[in-house]
């Protein structure tokens, strides 16, 4: 692909506070500021699929094609660490439910079960590049993608199938809730889980999540699921505290899970034990605005040594939204973050979830995933909800979305 410079750009986030140039962070700046590694007035040099360079404009070298930002700002890509892509079927109905009063609960998913069970293979890849491409369009450059809408061998294995087409971050979460047809007796699912699903998925789902939490799988069952995953050669990840203030977050923690996903209830313990084992903290916005949930305190997680990302979680049930942005808006907003620490969390905070040090930055030796933005600064991202901000949109160096100005 040759060598190609990025010029006139405003601000280049680079998450490298050893890549900025421009000098110490200014006296007023808020918290998460100087960890974003800011460059104004910078360019930035890719040569293939890598990023080379990044400096002031006026250091720019000399000879590559350039690219103008057009004073737009420039951030690495968004790493979607959580989300639920491959499903059949559309659950409005309950959304506006709960929008009517109704309380959220696991028991939706067995309608998306039915769904994605009696879809084709070709329909449930047309949804998921779908949604993979409206995602693309708002920024996202990396997705983690869970199965978890089968809950037979056969379906979560054709599901893995379909998301190892589309990304490298495939997550296999077979136990995301008990099916109908093990309702009498949930251990015969774990059993099934255990002895069959993972085996099969050995080789294909390079994570193993569980949905610990009332409802859906305990501790005990948890526990067993994620070992069996680890011991296939997985790494552990989990659903933890989104209804109820249970052990799922001590549980993660235990077992060095690389993210903790929810955390919608967490304890000053809690928190403790995910920073000493350093399992990050995915926080979901979207979740929280689609079924009415309280809002984490990001501020806690945060003064508790935590590392935070944020992801979207893009389901059919309790958070049908793609856009990252919306997402960093909702953070900003309701759960307190400062809009530098929610940039930081959506691009190297996934990229942490992930256990990746490729992308997520925009640093010499990281993955060329970018986006252009329309606008001079990234706290437009924030300080502009619900528009799209998103110019272009490169992974790997190569341009995957342009929006119209």
């Amino acid at each position: 692909m040759g060598t190609i410079l990025v010029t006139d750009i405003s601000e280049l986030v680079t998450n490298d506070p050893s890549a900025a140039a421009a000098g110490p962070a200014p006296a007023s700046a808020p918290d998460g500021y100087e960890r974003l590694g800011i460059i104004t007035d910078a360019a930035m040099l890719i040569d293939g699929d890598i990023v080379r360079w990044v400096g002031p404009a006026d250091e720019a070298p000399a000879g590559a094609t350039t690219i103008s930002a057009a004073g737009g700002a420039v951030i690495p890509g968004f790493v979607d660490s959580h989300n639920h892509l491959v499903f059949a079927g559309d659950r409005s109905a309950e959304f506006a439910a709960r929008m009517a009063g109704q309380k959220y609960s696991a028991g939706g998913i067995a309608t998306t079960v039915a769904a994605t069970r009696a879809a084709s293979d070709a329909e449930l890849e047309d949804n998921l590049t779908t949604l993979m491409r409206q995602a693309e369009h708002s920024g996202t450059t990396t997705f983690e993608i869970k199965t978890g809408y089968g809950l037979t061998l056969a379906d979560e294995i054709r599901q893995l199938e379909i998301i190892n087409r589309h990304t490298d971050e495939s997550t296999l979460i077979a136990a995301h809730v008990v099916p109908p047809e093990h309702k009498d007796n949930p251990e015969r699912y774990v059993d099934l889980v255990v002895d069959e699903i993972i085996p099969a998925a050995a080789g294909k789902a390079k994570w193993i999540d569980v949905f610990c939490e009332e409802g859906a799988f305990t501790e005990d069952q948890t526990a067993r699921i994620l070992n069996a995953g680890v011991a296939a050669g997985m790494r552990p990840r989990l659903h933890a505290n989104q209804l109820t203030a249970g052990g799922a977050l001590q549980l993660a923690a235990a077992h060095g899970c690389a993210s903790a996903d929810h955390a919608t209830f967490a304890s000053d313990a809690d928190l403790a034990a995910l920073a000493e084992a350093g399992t990050v903290a995915t926080l979901l916005p979207g979740v929280e605005f689609s079924t009415r949930q309280p809002y984490p305190d990001a501020r806690r997680f945060h003064a508790a040594g935590v590392t935070v990302a944020i992801a979207s979680d893009c389901n059919p049930g309790s958070c049908f939204t793609s856009s990252i942005p919306f997402c960093i808006a909702l953070a900003v907003r309701d759960m307190h973050f400062t809009v530098e620490q929610a940039i930081w969390s959506a691009t190297a905070g996934g990229a942490a979830a992930l256990e990746r040090s490729d992308i997520g930055r925009l640093s010499p030796g990281a993955r060329a995933d970018f986006s252009i933005l329309t606008a001079p600064s990234y706290r437009h991202l924030a300080y502009r909800p619900g528009v799209n901000l998103i110019r272009e949109v490169h992974r790997a160096g190569r341009p995957i979305a342009v929006n119209p100005s």
